[in-house]
């Protein structure tokens, strides 16, 4: 299968190294610069360095180039986007008006401005004729690129599509679960974000394991009424893109939103963290989107309100943690 994935940031660029070996694979990077270092060095040293690229992978910064790659006629064909929330609509704009095969995004969040979800984002610029869906689930670059065992989930209202994923995704070290809930798997990926910030707070305070377990828990409800109140299903929080990627991301070491509340416990200034880590937290950048999204939907969030209180109303770590334990008793539900 010919597949090109547009984004050569870390994820996107272990995707393509563990697809490599099995399909025609072409990485484009809007970079020109560094998509040539990368390709002399056979190393993408800026976004995952110590991990050599594939003789057979190709990489370009020319888009027409890469959507040559999968516009061929009669050749099965994936189209996936590896960018940031941010960087969603800008390629979706490149995209437009083109004659495009299947479509998949591999980013989570919220569009910070509008509040969208990625599916709505490209539905409001593609229309909603083109197949689409989201690739998700518990998964760190680092150790894809290294090919040890991962699960995603292939979400889309589209059997076909779902089918394609399966056919160049699911095989060795890769296994794909699929889904047609778009909504639930987009809303898990998003918040669990801005929930593995407080983890990362929680642990930096050395607040125990207990706290661990009851903040995770905890976070676990708000995505899931969340996730309802969008249109998402129960059952889709309880499996890979929910829990799953919420434990993932709240205990995982190479989680950049758990180093974000960790820095912060340390009183680190949030500008420093986030130019000390050199990629994406997208946590930071779509916690007030979700806290504004439940306001308007009526749905309790406590801890995304208190850690928005911390990123960007002047709130401690310390009145993080002491503004959530004074919270009245409640019965325990989602």
């Amino acid at each position: 299968m010919r597949i090109a994935i547009l984004g050569a940031g870390a994820w996107g660029t272990a995707l393509a190294i563990a697809l490599a070996e099995r399909h025609r694979v072409l990485l484009w990077g809007r970079n020109a610069e560094a998509m040539t270092a990368a390709d002399q060095q056979r190393e993408n040293a800026v976004y995952l360095p110590g991990f050599p690229l594939p003789a057979s992978l190709v990489l370009t910064s020319d888009l027409e180039q890469a959507l040559a790659h999968v516009c061929a006629a009669g050749q099965p064909s994936l189209l996936i986007a590896g960018t940031a929330v941010a960087g969603l609509r800008p390629l979706a704009e490149q995209l437009r008006g083109r004659d495009l095969p299947n479509l998949v995004w591999l980013c989570k969040g919220f569009e910070e401005d509008t509040r969208l979800l990625p599916h709505q984002v490209v539905q409001q610029v593609l229309g909603e004729k083109l197949p689409t869906g989201a690739l998700s689930g518990p998964s760190f670059a680092q150790e894809v690129a290294r090919g040890l065992p991962c699960a995603l989930t292939i979400a889309s209202r589209d059997a076909g599509l779902r089918d394609t994923v399966l056919q160049a995704v699911h095989g060795r070290h890769i296994r794909i679960y699929t889904c047609d809930d778009l909504a639930g798997v987009e809303v898990g990926g998003a918040v669990k974000n801005v929930l593995a910030i407080a983890t990362g707070v929680v642990d930096g305070m050395q607040l125990g394991l207990n706290a661990r377990a009851a903040l995770i828990t905890r976070g676990l409800a708000e995505i899931t009424r969340l996730g309802i109140a969008l249109g998402g299903r129960l059952e889709t929080f309880m499996g890979l893109t929910g829990i799953g990627d919420l434990i993932l991301t709240c205990t995982g070491d190479l989680s950049r939103n758990r180093r974000v509340g960790l820095g912060l416990a340390q009183g680190k200034p949030l500008d420093v963290i986030v130019a000390e880590l050199g990629h994406v937290a997208e946590g930071v950048r779509c916690a007030r989107a979700v806290r504004e999204l439940a306001g308007e939907l009526g749905v309790d969030m406590p801890i995304t309100q208190a850690v928005v209180d911390m990123l960007f109303d002047g709130d401690s770590p310390q009145q993080m943690v002491a503004r959530l334990l004074a919270r009245d008793p409640r019965t325990e539900a989602i």
